[in-house]
This record gives C-alpha cells, sequence and structure tokens, in this order.
C-alpha cells in the first residue's frame, strides 16, 4: 500500500510539474508567421525581419508562410481558423485587414476573430507623378486635373488595396477625376510611368524614394502630418494644397482570437526587443519606415488603431462603389 501510494503521489507530482513547465517554456517549438502575400515583395520583406528579431529573443525560429491571394484574405482566414496555443500567428497590413476586408466576402471578423499581438511599423505614402506631367508641385497638379477631366491616368494595385485608396481619397478630397487603372504589381506601373503611359500613382514612399532622387519621378506631397524624414523637402498635403488629405499604410501582427494572455504578453515583448536593436532600427529606417513610439507597441495600441482605420475606411471604400477586379 505503501509502495501504491508513493507511486501515486510522485505520478501526480509529475503531472502537475509538467504543465507549469510547458506554459513557462513557451514556446517549446517554432512559431509559424502566415503572411497573407507572396515572397519578395515588401511585406513580406518586413515580416522576415520581424521574424528574424523574434526568433532571437524567443529562442524558437520564428517560420515564414507565404499564403497569397484574394487581397490577403486567403492567409488571414488561415490566422483566423488556426487554434489559438500561441503557435500560429499573422502579419498584416492595410490591405488585408481594413481595404480587402470591405471588399471579400469574409467568413470571420477581423476584429473579433483576431487578437492583436502587437503594432509593426508605418510607411509613408506620397502621391508621385512621371516626368512627363507639366506640373512642378501639387497645386499646379490640381489645376493640370481639372482642367483634364477623365483624361489622365493613375495606376493602382489591385481592388481595395492602399494605393487605390489614396488615389479615390485625392480624387474625393480636391474634386479632380481621372483613370485610376489596376496592376498587378507596383513594378509595372513604375515602368508604365517612365515610358509616360500612365501620369499618377499613390505608393509607399520608401519603394520609389531611389526613382526619386535620381530626378526619374516627380513627388507631390507626402500624405502625412509631417514631413518624411527620407525626403524632408517634399512637403506634406497640408503644405502643399491638399489640407487634411492623411493616409498611412501599416502594418501589425495578429494572433486567432482565444490564445493566452501570457502568449500575447511574451511575443509582445519580442516584438518590443527586435525594434529597440540599433541594426534592425536602421534597415527599416533606411527602407522608409516608421517604428512606433514605446509607449504605443501594445496590443491594445493596434487593437484601437485597426478599429479606428476600419471605421474610417470602409464607409468610404463602399462609398466609391469599388469593385473586385
Amino acid at each position: 500500500m505503501r509502495t501504491l501510494a508513493a507511486a501515486v503521489a510522485l505520478t501526480g507530482v509529475l503531472a502537475c510539474a509538467a504543465l507549469p513547465a510547458e506554459a513557462q517554456t513557451y514556446p517549446a517549438r517554432p512559431v509559424t508567421m502566415i503572411v497573407p502575400f507572396p515572397a519578395g515583395g515588401g511585406s513580406d520583406i518586413l515580416a522576415r525581419i520581424v521574424a528574424d528579431g523574434m526568433r532571437q529573443s524567443l529562442g524558437q525560429p520564428v517560420v515564414i508562410e507565404n499564403v497569397g491571394g484574394a487581397g490577403g484574405t486567403i492567409g488571414t482566414t488561415r490566422v483566423a481558423r488556426s487554434a489559438p496555443d500561441g503557435y500560429t500567428i499573422g502579419f498584416g497590413q492595410w490591405t488585408s485587414h481594413v481595404g480587402s476586408g470591405a471588399l471579400y466576402p469574409l467568413t470571420f471578423d477581423l476584429l473579433k476573430d483576431l487578437t492583436p499581438v502587437a503594432p509593426l511599423t508605418s510607411a509613408v505614402l506620397w502621391l508621385i507623378g512621371g516626368p512627363n506631367v507639366p506640373a512642378n508641385n501639387l497645386r499646379e497638379l490640381i489645376a493640370w486635373l481639372k482642367a483634364n477631366p477623365e483624361k489622365r491616368t493613375a495606376g493602382n494595385i489591385g481592388a481595395g488595396s492602399g494605393t487605390q485608396l489614396c488615389l479615390i481619397y485625392f480624387q474625393q478630397s480636391t474634386g479632380t477625376k481621372f483613370q485610376i487603372v489596376p496592376y498587378r504589381g507596383a513594378a509595372p506601373i513604375l515602368q508604365d510611368m517612365l515610358a509616360g503611359q500612365i501620369d499618377l500613382t499613390c505608393p509607399e514612399a520608401g519603394q520609389t524614394l531611389e526613382l526619386w532622387r535620381a530626378g526619374k519621378i516627380k513627388a507631390f506631397a507626402v500624405m502625412d502630418k509631417t514631413r518624411w524624414h527620407a525626403a524632408p523637402e517634399v512637403p506634406t498635403t497640408d503644405e502643399a494644397g491638399a489640407p487634411g488629405l492623411h493616409m498611412a499604410f501599416w502594418y501589425g501582427l495578429w494572433a486567432p482570437a482565444g490564445v493566452p494572455r501570457d502568449m500575447i504578453v511574451k511575443l509582445n515583448a519580442a516584438v518590443a526587443a527586435t525594434f529597440d536593436d540599433p541594426a534592425v532600427r536602421q534597415k527599416l529606417t533606411e527602407q522608409g519606415h516608421v517604428i512606433p513610439a514605446r509607449e504605443n507597441r501594445t496590443p491594445e495600441a493596434l487593437g484601437a488603431h485597426h478599429k479606428a482605420e476600419t471605421e474610417k475606411w470602409w464607409p468610404i471604400i463602399k462609398a466609391a462603389g469599388i469593385k473586385l477586379q
């Protein structure tokens, strides 16, 4: 009886010890980060920088899985439907978590079925034109467009993309009319712009900074309240003649709803440690990204921002009558 009692007691101790150990050692295996866009693009590059930094803090690999399609909604759906065990997280940005949600029929709720982990960076958008555009500043551009309604063209990267909404927002705010032409990516837009086939676009500024520095494109204004550190000569929309025309392209990290709070805290801390690394900060700054202030890196900050952006942009998207292309 004593032997049996001792065995039962030992089994109980081991069982009780195993559970806290598993929780305390999270993550005990690699974490998968689903990126809802193809490999090689701007989102994928940022995701890999963040994943590498998180690996160093978590002590486990953060493995990137690219699941593109449908404006990022396919990959994001997989995140929302994943087990809430902390081993699947989702990278996202304005298009996948705001723009596409207003257009694609989702089987989940972007705000309720995802748990915010951490805000990532934001990227400045700017309105640029090709070398054949006669205007040299935003006021001249607006006048030129109004003098040529529906005759000028601008390139966008698909329905619900930040580029498309930036251009629509510009039209609505300035009373201009021009054709918005869909493209499969930023590269063909820039090729046609340099060749004089289209006039305008509204990309992430970091993607076209070198073209601007080389004098191959014109930058009329940044869509922000403050000037961009990488091109301080370019005025804001407020300064250039379109006050209140602000739009930033931002990124974040989510997990499925129901992931334990202690895991979210640990993942968030890993992102914060990544952004505190001087080498990472320099690399991201050189690529045009803006790292959030320390007090704005919380899960709650991402959740509040995501909700505010959805409430702002969904009515604009639906009022514009944007259709899937």
